[in-house]
Formats: structure tokens, sequence, C-alpha cells
């Protein structure tokens, strides 16, 4: 396994950066002591809904403890393996179960926010299909938001179907949102654009590289034109910028980079 990172990066930026808990091969709580003296946040990835996946109370309280000591928050990213969208009642009541399983396990960490993906059938591509979605969507949201939670500590993250699909259910249920800067890449999208419609909501980006229609590489895979939007969004930003990568190569390499760029910006 690699070891630690060569410097820290604690409060080196006008935002929180941070990385996710799937740099080293190895459970949440190693990763965190890995990378909590080094980073402002770590990204806790709950990608599966199952119990056995999830943290147990103990994990929570050990995280909770190294948050204290490393001078660290958390931002949770909730299961992937769900479909609040679902044409199935069923399923969209099992995901909605999920989602506040998660939740309420994770409340002791304080999270930051928690990111959610609204998966979205690559079949259902007619209009009156998109819009069926839509209003599932809503009313799988309306009774997550029921239980008590903060609307605005949901972060609805872009995925790769046009984010507008979703924007008015953000807007009416006053939820934040997670802007991936891959998948905008992905999608053609201008990112710039994008960051300035939704810039009083963004709570949280996620940043990666993408090369050959891949993404969640280092930073330095990405071109000149991305970096220098990417650098104007930063520029103006004071929440949470998570590299999300999923190595120690690809960290270590994207800090390196981000380093680099944010100092050339700030040259006369």
């Amino acid at each position: 396994m690699q070891g630690f990172l060569p410097k820290s990066y604690k409060r080196a930026y006008p935002f929180r950066l941070g990385t996710t808990s799937f740099i080293y091969p190895d459970h949440y709580i190693p990763n965190v002591k890995m990378l909590g003296p080094y980073l402002d946040e770590i990204e806790l990835l709950l990608f599966e809904s199952s119990y056995d996946s999830l943290l147990s109370k103990h994990d929570i309280k050990e995280l909770s403890m190294l948050a204290e000591e490393f001078d660290i928050t958390y931002d949770i990213h909730l299961p992937i393996d769900i479909s609040l969208g679902d044409e199935d009642r069923s399923i969209r009541r099992r995901s909605i179960e999920s989602v506040q399983r998660v939740i309420d396990l994770t409340l002791p960490l304080i999270p930051s926010v928690y990111i959610l993906h609204l998966s979205f059938n690559e079949g259902l591509s007619k209009t009156e299909n998109v819009s069926r979605w839509q209003e599932r969507i809503y009313k799988s949201m309306e009774l997550l938001l029921s239980s008590g939670i903060n609307s605005r500590s949901i972060a609805i993250e872009n995925l790769m179907y046009p984010f507008e699909w979703a924007e008015d259910v953000i807007s009416s249920l006053n939820l934040s949102v997670c802007i991936d800067i891959g998948h905008l890449i992905r999608m053609n999208a201008d990112i710039k654009k994008v960051f300035d419609k939704h810039h009083d909501r963004t709570s949280i980006i996620h940043l990666h590289g993408v090369k050959d229609n891949l993404d969640h590489l280092s930073l330095d895979k990405l071109t000149d034109n991305e970096t220098v939007d990417i650098m104007k969004i930063l520029k103006t930003y004071a929440g949470i910028a998570i590299i999300e990568v999923f190595s120690y190569n690809n960290l270590q390499a994207s800090l390196k980079y981000m380093e680099k760029c944010w100092n050339q910006r700030r040259d006369p």
C-alpha cells in the first residue's frame, strides 16, 4: 500500500478540499487515518445499500473521533444501487428506506452534505416517460424529506442525462446541487455555464479528469481549456471540492496539478 501524501493541503484554498474514502485498498477508517492529516474533507462512499455494506455503530464512533483529531469534515455519498424514480412502487419505497437508513446512521458524523443520484433508465427516452419519471422522483423526494431532513443537505448530482430534467425537482423542493465536472465533460456540456446557472445551490463539486471518455482519472488528464474553466469556477467558490478519484497515484497527481494551476492563476 502507498504511504502518506507528501504534503498537507489543509486550508490551502478558499474552498474545502477533499477526496474519497477509497484511495487506499482498505476500509474507511484506515483511509481516514491516512488522509485526515492532509485534507479538509473526506467523502465517505456508501455506494451499496445492503446492511452488510453499511458502517457499524463502532465505525461511526471512531470516524467521529478521527474527525475531531484531524479537524476534518465528512460528506456522504448515498447508495447508487437504488432507484427513486423506478416504475415499480415497491422499489421506490425500498430506495427511500435505504437512503433514510444511511442518513440516520451517519447523522452523528454531522455531514456537510449528502450526495444523491437520481438515476434514469436509458430505455425511457420519450418525452412522456421523462415527465412520468420526474413525477415519481418528486414524490419519492417529498416522502424522504417528510421525515424531517433538511432539504439543502441533499445535493443532487448531475449524471449522464440532461441535468435540466432534474431542475424542477431541485428548485421545487429546495435541494442543493453536486456539480460533477467529469460528467459534464463527458456530456460535452459548458462547464462554466452549468456552474453559473446553479452557483447559488452548489454545495459540493466533484473534480476528476476525463480521457477517451473514461472518467475519475487524475486532474492532469484535463485539457487546457477544461482546466481554465475549472480554475475560473474555483476562483469564486467557497464550498466543498472533492477530487473524486480512487487511487493514491491519481490523487497525488491531481493535488500536484491543482496546486500548479492555482499558483499560475495567482501569478501577476
